[in-house]
């Protein structure tokens, strides 16, 4: 398939936007089913008003307007629950978010040491992301190469990165499936942590199965320079993930103008993802009212 008409066909789909139903909660500032771009909140934010089932959450999440979700675990999760996952969000015409490539130990095994045994747990993540990813109608899994290889120089530690992922893209490619590279700031151990370092990663592959996937909030605090660093790297970026800085909380508790992110994103004509990969600022249902509330404001930006 044609690299521009893959990318077309995935970052850029449209999500039916029918109207919600009558909402759980009677007292939000504006009425459900008004977003303008495709947030999607994860399992645990909206419990207090919905109950610990992760499909009744999903239920209120669309009563409140989102049309899709995120689920970092979903590859961990029973097949019987991923497929219940899957029927919900087809029922209820919402869009599967990212989902975590995991090859176990939380980041550590790495991709850029070049040994076979980490090239091969990977590819056999991949391998079980396809099934998953069919059960749970998803196009993007996250990818994290793992940690430095501190004895190696930084450009043979690329290089086995670039090869590992090229295996990666050849496993998901033909499904149509993508992994999205995560730059994250939450070790400085961690291999891949800028943009344009992990830009540059993507067009080495050089498959439309391997983009980047910008995560506001670490981002922020990596680099910062957030409007001019996501039009640099713009053609490989293929997903948003959100959080405000310092706290990693919703949209106006840091630092982050958000407004003007999310209409800088609108405007160059964004229609992917926007994963709410985040806590709550607050406590109880109230906490997620407010954290409601928060995308409502940033919203309004979009006119």
């Amino acid at each position: 398939m044609k690299r521009s008409s893959f990318i077309q066909s995935t970052m850029l789909a449209g999500i039916s936007l029918a109207a919600a139903p009558m909402s759980f909660a009677t007292n939000l500032p504006q009425q459900p089913g008004k977003f303008r771009m495709n947030y999607a909140p994860h399992e645990g934010q909206f419990s207090n008003h919905a109950g610990k089932s992760f499909l009744d959450q999903i239920r209120y999440m669309h009563d409140q307007g989102f049309r899709a979700i995120e689920d970092n675990g979903m590859l961990q999760r029973p097949v019987a629950e991923q497929e219940q996952i899957g029927k919900l969000l087809e029922k209820l015409q919402m869009q599967m978010g990212v989902f975590v490539v995991d090859a176990g130990d939380n980041w550590k095994t790495s991709l850029t040491t070049g040994k076979k045994e980490f090239k091969d747990r990977f590819a056999d993540a991949c391998r079980r992301s396809i099934d998953t990813a069919k059960r749970c109608q998803a196009t993007w899994v996250t990818v994290v190469p793992g940690f430095f290889e501190r004895p190696l120089p930084m450009d043979i530690q690329t290089g086995h990165v670039i090869d590992a992922l090229r295996i990666g893209a050849e496993i998901l490619e033909p499904h149509g499936l993508i992994m999205v590279l995560e730059p994250l700031s939450d070790t400085p151990e961690l291999f891949l942590r800028h943009s344009d370092q992990t830009s540059m990663i993507c067009k080495a592959v050089n498959s439309p199965s391997c983009k980047l996937l910008y995560d506001i909030y670490h981002m922020q605090r990596n680099e910062g320079n957030l409007i001019k660093n996501i039009d640099l790297c713009w053609d490989e970026i293929a997903y948003i993930q959100i959080g405000d800085n310092p706290g990693r909380n919703e949209p106006g508790t840091g630092e982050i103008n958000y407004g003007n992110i999310f209409k800088h994103l609108h405007n160059k004509g964004y229609k992917g993802v926007m994963g709410m990969e985040h806590g709550k600022s607050g406590e109880g249902k109230a906490g997620e009212l407010q954290l409601i509330k928060s995308y409502q404001e940033a919203d309004k930006f979009l006119i």
